[in-house]
Formats: structure tokens, sequence, C-alpha cells
């Protein structure tokens, strides 16, 4: 016997393919990476002097540790971008790249090691859904975490959180999310005026 009641079940577990609900599935990841950059370059014009002589003084110290912290931080994105770039004047561009992606591995560890504790915490999104079925396998698992960490990008922490929670090695997470910090940092690093 039919029940309506059974039909609304059946609707809300099936994905909605039609074009409306793609186009909104990428539109609202894309406008908050916009309003990150946007937040990143806000916060590299406001950037009071004296903090960026401050931290400068620390050297690649200070890239280390402002990436650490910021990177710790789940799904709540710290624009840090501006800082390490008025960091970078008087600086090594592979400095501040090495520097800048070993603190940004160790904070980002932190989602892993969510993750890794509290496995089927997230939210069953259709991105959470691809990046699962991604990491399912380890040279797309690689692929997909370089190609997420590289960019200012938010939705990083759903696949770092992934990875953790799917048990996938730490080594490739760590190996991946460095790599493509590292070229997040050198960009960085060359347009902050690094040498």
């Amino acid at each position: 016997m039919f029940h309506p009641a059974d039909s609304m079940n059946q609707a809300t577990h099936e994905p909605d393919t039609t074009p409306a609900a793609t186009w909104r599935a990428w539109v609202r990841p894309a406008l908050i990476a916009l309003i990150a950059v946007v937040l990143n370059i806000i916060a590299y014009l406001i950037i009071p002097p004296d903090l960026a002589r401050r931290l400068g003084a620390l050297g690649y110290l200070g890239v280390f540790l402002i990436t650490l912290i910021s990177n710790a931080t789940i799904v709540i994105p710290i624009p840090y971008f501006g800082l390490v770039a008025a960091l970078a004047p008087g600086l090594n561009i592979a400095g501040v790249g090495i520097a800048g992606a070993l603190g940004s591995v160790i904070g980002e560890s932190a989602g892993f090691a969510v993750g890794r504790s509290g496995r089927g915490a997230l939210a069953n999104t259709r991105f959470y859904r691809w990046v699962q079925r991604q990491l399912e396998h380890p040279w797309r698992a690689f692929a997909v975490l370089f190609l997420l960490s590289a960019p200012p990008n938010p939705a990083f922490d759903i696949a770092g959180v992934t990875a953790g929670a799917m048990g996938l090695p730490f080594w490739l997470f760590a190996t991946a999310v460095f790599l493509a910090r590292l070229v997040r940092f050198s960009v960085i690093a060359l347009l902050g005026g690094a040498t």
C-alpha cells in the first residue's frame, strides 16, 4: 500500500540531480572560496606594520608558527596569507615555502586526528561522499588531497577529517598536504617580495 510518508522518505534519500541542484552544489563552495580570498586580501591590507615587523624578527619560525596556528582550526578559516606575505620580504622563497608547509601540515593534522577519532562525525553531503569515493584509491587520494590543499580552500578541512575517518595512512596525507602547501607558500612568498 502506498503511503505519502514513504514517498517523502524515498525522496529525501535520493540525491537531487537537477541542473539547479548541480549548479548550487558548485556555486556555494566557490562563493566560500571567494570570501576566503577576499578576507585574506583585506587582512593583508590592514595588518599593522608593527605586528609584521615583530613577527618578521622571528623569520622562518614566525612563518611556521603563523601557519601552524592558523591551520589547526577546523572549518573556520583564519586569514593568514597576508601576514605570511608581509613577512616574506628579506626571506628566501624556498625557506618560506618549507616553513609554511611544515606548519600547515602539523596544523592540518588536527583535522586528520579528529576524523580518526570520530568516524562518521561529518554530515553526509555530496562533497563528503565524493571525497570519500576518491580517498578509497591511494593514487586518487594523493591527487585529491594535493589539489584541495594547494589553493585557499576551506573545504579542505572536510577532506582532512574524511581522510582520518577512512583510516588513510598519515604519511600519504602529510606528504600530499606538504607538497601542496610548499607550492602555496612559495607563491605567497613570491607575491610578498621574498627573494
